[in-house]
């Protein structure tokens, strides 16, 4: 018999719908619920591609004891983290504040209040090897809450009191020395072997990589670069990289790259191939284009959606089991190529008969010292390869389009469109504009679309990832300024907090325990990193004081909130290398781009913003109104002409 969630609409709620848990979504009626019958309350955070979350699912939540405690002693909540965002930050706050980690499947135990006195991640349905299980803890709170309840009551309340604290501002400064040791910081976390941060486990950080590669180009540290350059050589060798299909897993179970956790994420995806597609500008080395394209196709081929929108991701597990649906052995490849084809493309890609994960193999180039020389005929063998993966069991595909995921797709899209020059990208992020200028019924932006329909109140990466892919797009399709003012407008409204940064909901949003506010970023790049980036374009694009103060703000607020960890916003800081080195921009002014337009646009230039005016008619009008500085320039003697800019002023014409 199905519970509740069977109303619901996101992938992962619907999951639950038939556990025999009675699960209920996040709202005031769950939380009504508790009160009435004096319950406390179990929230269970996820998401339709975490593996983990399926094995506690199939563990414990579909157990009819864990079942039967649950529902008498608790009133049972699941959320899709990636559904709601901000109740994910607020109680992964908590529980990284009282284990010093958090992840998914993310358990929490609160007061119908909503105050959280335990929090943690993955429980087995038994003790086991020193953890509690969920079965013991279960028993345990329902006993503390009928004796001993205060107490409860109270460790809720003090640690509510705790996560809403304001963080002390520090009295770092944006400026060159603080740029340094962010990058120094970076530094000492390389992985000098293998490339990438840290070590097992290890997530490919692409915003990291971004930040090194404008940090070199605009420094001149040659050191940057090659740290970047080797992590995204590495990568695309090791099994994190799909040879087969394209595109990334969302991190590496080891130091090596070799085993990923195999679930697919959009904002992986995006982020990687915009990187990938940045380090090719940069150098023109192929395997860079071959993985941003491999990437970008992987998603136009598995995740788009008819709306022009694309879906959040793809499952780790097939068949129960994680990873069998990217897993060969020399035989299926033999049976596919032929034996000689078959065993030559064996030796290139670690295909063995012992197996490099759980007896099979993840295809990989980490041990093939020619990996930069594959022969022309291995595409047509990977596409065979593809076609017959293609056989096994589907992959579960979460088939929610969020707005903020899809806003660092059209960055990527856009990117690729413009160094490329691929008609076939710039289609794709043409039909990915239109997609995310569509509004909810009260004309603003809503952070997810489902089977149809729009749902929630976007949150502050909503509004500045959309914007910085208009910016990308503004860059390859020559127009489309205003959203990405009208976006920021809106963060600036709704968003701003007038002490420094920006909350990640908006004034007017359901009001949680605490208003999230978040400072460093994560996987992806925080709101408040992202909305950095996006008040530096719009200063140095439209040249208006309001844009430079809010710009100065939101600089202030990062670097004094991470002075003792600045690495830890290295997106927000692509907006400081503009502050502390030289940036223009270029004003084209012509009827029709000019051909010399075409090699300026593919160049890899983080310091240089393109803008175009066509004279007369809507387009221009639209243009001054978003850069007034360009209301009164024209084309010098009737030809294409070139103005670069900074800060709102020109200097004389010229033409290419």
């Amino acid at each position: 018999m199905s519970n509740s969630l069977i109303k619901e609409k996101s992938p992962y709620l619907l999951e639950h719908a038939e556990n025999p848990v009675d699960w209920l979504a996040w709202g005031e009626a769950a939380f009504e619920k508790a009160r009435r019958e004096n319950k406390p309350v179990f929230l269970s955070i996820g998401y339709s591609t975490c593996h983990w979350c399926h094995v506690m699912a199939r563990e414990s939540f579909e157990d009819g004891k864990v079942a039967e405690l649950l529902n008498r002693h608790f009133v049972s909540v699941k959320v899709d983290r990636e559904e709601r965002p901000d109740v994910d930050a607020v109680y992964m706050e908590v529980c990284t504040a009282l284990n010093g980690s958090g992840g998914w499947p993310l358990t929490v135990i609160m007061t119908p209040e909503q105050q959280p006195f335990y929090a943690g991640t993955y429980l087995p349905r038994e003790s086991r090897g020193g953890q509690i299980g969920l079965i013991p803890l279960l028993k345990a709170v329902a006993e503390k809450w009928a004796l001993d309840r205060p107490s409860l009551l109270k460790a809720g309340a003090e640690i509510r009191d705790f996560i809403s604290r304001e963080l002390p501002a520090g009295n770092a400064e944006p400026g060159e020395a603080f740029l340094k040791r962010a990058v120094e910081q970076l530094y000492s976390s390389y992985d000098g072997e293998y490339g990438g941060f840290g070590s097992a486990p290890k997530f490919p950080s692409a915003h990291n990589l971004i930040f090194l590669l404008r940090y070199s180009q605009l420094s001149g540290d040659k050191k940057a670069r090659s740290i970047a350059e080797h992590s995204l050589k590495q990568m695309y060798r090791g099994g994190i990289y799909d040879h087969i299909g394209g595109g990334f897993a969302r991190y590496s179970t080891d130091r090596e790259w070799l085993a990923p956790h195999f679930e697919k994420t959009l904002y992986d995806n995006a982020l990687l191939a915009f990187a990938y597609t940045e380090a090719w500008q940069d150098g023109h080395l192929a395997l860079y284009r071959q993985a941003a394209e491999g990437t970008l196709d992987y998603c136009l081929r598995e995740l788009s959606s008819p709306e022009g929108g694309f879906y959040s991701g793809q499952d780790a597990d097939s068949e129960g089991v994680e990873g069998a649906y990217y897993l060969f052995t020399p035989e299926e490849v033999k049976n596919v190529l032929g034996e000689d084809e078959g065993r030559h493309f064996c030796e290139c890609y670690d295909i063995t008969d012992e197996g490099n994960f759980d007896g099979k193999s993840i295809p990989n180039l980490l041990l093939n010292n020619r990996w930069l020389l594959l022969p022309e005929g291995y595409g047509e063998y990977r596409e065979k390869l593809r076609e017959y993966r293609r056989r096994r069991l589907p992959l579960r595909r979460d088939e929610k389009q969020l707005t903020a995921w899809n806003g660092l797709m059209l960055m990527a899209l856009s990117r690729a469109a413009r160094a490329f020059n691929s008609g076939r990208y710039m289609a794709a992020a043409e039909r990915l504009a239109r997609f995310l200028l569509e509004k909810d019924g009260g004309g603003r932006l809503s952070a997810c679309r489902m089977a149809g329909e729009n749902f929630h109140p976007a949150q502050l990466e909503d509004y500045a990832f959309a914007a910085l892919g208009f910016y990308e797009f503004s860059q390859v399709s020559l127009g489309n300024y205003p959203p990405i003012k009208a976006l920021a407008e809106e963060i600036m409204a709704r968003f701003a907090d007038k002490k420094g940064g920006c909350f990640k909901t908006a004034d007017d949003a359901e009001k949680l325990i605490k208003r999230p506010k978040e400072v460093f970023d994560g996987a992806l790049p925080s709101g408040n990193s992202a909305a950095a980036a996006l008040f530096d374009l719009l200063w140095r694009m439209t040249g208006e004081e309001k844009w430079r103060a809010a710009l100065d703000s939101q600089l202030r607020f990062l670097c004094s909130r991470s002075e003792n960890y600045p690495a830890g916003c290295a997106f927000g800081l692509t907006a400081l290398l503009s502050l502390v080195y030289p940036t223009k921009e270029l004003l084209c002014v012509a009827e029709e781009p000019p051909e010399s337009l075409d090699a300026l646009m593919g160049r890899y230039a983080p310091e240089l913003t393109l803008l175009f005016k066509r004279p007369g008619g809507p387009e221009a009008a639209a243009l001054a109104a978003f850069a007034p500085f360009t209301e009164n320039i024209g084309m010098k003697d009737g030809k294409p002409s070139f103005y670069l800019c900074a800060n709102g002023a020109c200097g004389l014409p010229f033409n290419i």
